[in-house]
């Protein structure tokens, strides 16, 4: 299970000023996309795609493992709920850590350190959802992850369209 997405207006307004500061031009244009892509193209770009795979791959399956434990978590089995979410930040953590080792042409940098930017702070609330004392509690964080996941699945589309990647599997 990936997590839905439901969008909070401010942390929207949040990630358009980041992907704004980090293309520089205020939106992700055409022109950035193509100037991406321009750069990196040929065996290069297929390259960079395999090793964007080789980490995003086994980071997805990881996090639909640890999220698909929570849907129908109750009380007794918060400690679980706890472990699933620190090891969905973890994965984050690791993903991010990962991407950030690889060279990328400057307009895909740029959203990469975006996208590092919010995975982290995806992680950060994911830790503070895992510190929960009931479920209900628990429950609460639903809304604030499920909108902290847009951001980062935005800029997740653009690296994979920079990398002639399909979109990313949404199921």
């Amino acid at each position: 299970m990936r997590r839905t997405v439901r969008v909070a207006s401010g942390l929207v307004t949040g990630c358009a000023v980041l992907l704004a500061a980090g293309c520089g031009s205020g939106t992700v244009s055409a022109a950035d996309h193509a100037s991406a892509t321009e750069v990196t193209t040929g065996t290069a770009r297929q390259t960079l795609a395999a090793r964007y795979l080789a980490i995003a791959q086994p980071a997805n399956r990881q996090l639909d493992h640890d999220f698909d434990g929570l849907e129908d978590n109750d009380d007794a089995h918060l400690a679980a709920a706890e472990a699933d979410l620190r090891a969905a930040a973890a994965t984050e953590r690791r993903f991010d850590r990962l991407l950030l080792g690889i060279a990328f042409p400057a307009g895909t940098e740029a959203i990469v350190r975006l996208l590092y930017t919010v995975n982290q702070q995806r992680a950060q609330l994911t830790v503070t959802a895992a510190a929960s004392r009931s479920t209900q509690q628990l429950h609460g964080y639903e809304q604030r992850l499920d909108a902290a996941n847009e951001p980062v699945e935005q800029a997740v589309r653009v690296i994979r369209s920079q990398l002639g990647l399909p979109p990313p599997d949404t199921d």
